[in-house]
């Protein structure tokens, strides 16, 4: 069954590499380049015109790897990995309409506020409310009502204000990894690394499934989560992806994702989350988008209340740029605190798992 994690991975890694160059020169022959903020660090003026929109490339590369896996070995597809799949292409599609507006209709800041907003709303309720359904043989479902940390805690919140709770944190990722998007790679290499992780958490659950109780040392240290191997199956094909992805944008970039992307790889994480039972462990996983979020709340909040900025620039990687850091410098720092954050994060989920048995 771990074949499918593998496919999963290869296919998706293979799709994006020999795609992504593909896509470059058809977005470049009809002119789909970036807009590019006048008041940003001058060293990325030379980045006007680069092509936009990447993140087409990995999510119809994660979509096929993953149905493709499931031809391959067999299997079929679960609702679980099924939704997260959908709420990924829901946000993507809300962010290609945003991409699409900036660069073909010249409107520079792309789709209005409200419509944009609307357009990630209708994508998260409907994926917080079907998430509520499809209970298997052990009447789990693919989401939980409960809070969760490396695990369900404490009392239903229940089914209204699971639906809020999984807004905010699908709202929060996808803006969150579309602020970190600004640098090369960055937002790309940080993604790879939280899939990872999630392949590992999908993998370990399954392996301690309550489903397996049984067999299991301890069946008291058992997860109820509804389809954990396919859950590490969509990480592995988001992993794979944006691991091909990156190859064409790292510095110096040769395409970037657009909102079509960061907009989607927020999608997939806050799923990811949500369905494996790990909402809150996410905050840590993906401490990268927390931080760079933040600093961005951090700079509004100070300007208003004083007049005064905190950093030089928000988000906090431009403050770096501005401070003389190379591009290249801050991304990588970047990515290994991104790094140091899952594996805090993943030695959260063990110690979890571990003060169980």
């Amino acid at each position: 069954m771990m074949n499918q994690i593998l496919f999963s991975g290869v296919i998706g890694l293979f799709l994006t590499l020999i795609g992504t160059p593909l896509l470059i020169k058809l977005l470049a022959r009809k002119g789909y380049g970036q807009y590019i903020r006048d008041d940003g660090p001058r060293e990325h003026h030379a980045k006007r015109g680069t092509p936009t929109m990447g993140g087409i490339a990995f999510i119809l590369a994660t979509i096929a790897a993953y149905f493709l896996s499931k031809l391959i070995t067999g299997k079929p597809p679960t609702f679980s990995g099924v939704l997260v799949i959908g709420l990924m292409a829901g946000m993507g599609l809300v962010g290609f309409l945003d991409d699409y507006i900036k660069i073909v209709k010249r409107r520079s800041l792309g789709l209005r506020a409200k419509a944009k907003m609307a357009g990630q709303l209708l994508g998260g309720i409907a994926f917080a409310v079907l998430s509520l359904q499809f209970a298997d043989n052990r009447g789990n479902t693919p989401a939980s009502t409960k809070l969760s940390f490396v695990q369900d805690f404490g009392w239903s919140i229940g089914p209204v204000l699971f639906v809020v709770w999984a807004l905010f944190m699908i709202l929060a990722m996808s803006n969150g990894v579309n602020l970190t998007d600004g640098l090369d790679g960055l937002a790309t290499g940080a993604s790879v690394l939280v899939f990872g992780a999630y392949t590992f958490i999908g993998v370990w659950q399954f392996q301690e499934s309550c489903a397996n109780a049984q067999i299991l040392p301890n069946p008291n240290a058992c997860y109820e989560v509804r389809d954990p191997l396919d859950l590490a199956v969509v990480s592995s094909a988001l992993m794979g992806a944006c691991l091909g992805f990156l190859w064409w944008n790292t510095s110096p970039a040769k395409i970037f994702m657009g909102d079509t992307g960061s907009l989607a790889l927020g999608g997939a994480l806050a799923g990811l989350a949500i369905c494996s039972r790990t909402e809150l462990l996410l905050a840590i996983l993906g401490g990268l988008f927390v931080l760079i979020t933040m600093s961005v709340v951090i700079q509004v909040g100070s300007f208003r209340l004083t007049g005064k900025r905190v950093f030089r620039m928000a988000p906090l990687q431009h403050h770096f740029e501005l401070k003389g850091w190379s591009e290249v410098l801050v991304v990588v720092r970047f990515w290994i605190i991104q790094g140091i954050c899952v594996i805090v994060g993943l030695g959260l989920f063990y110690a979890g798992w571990a003060a169980d048995k």
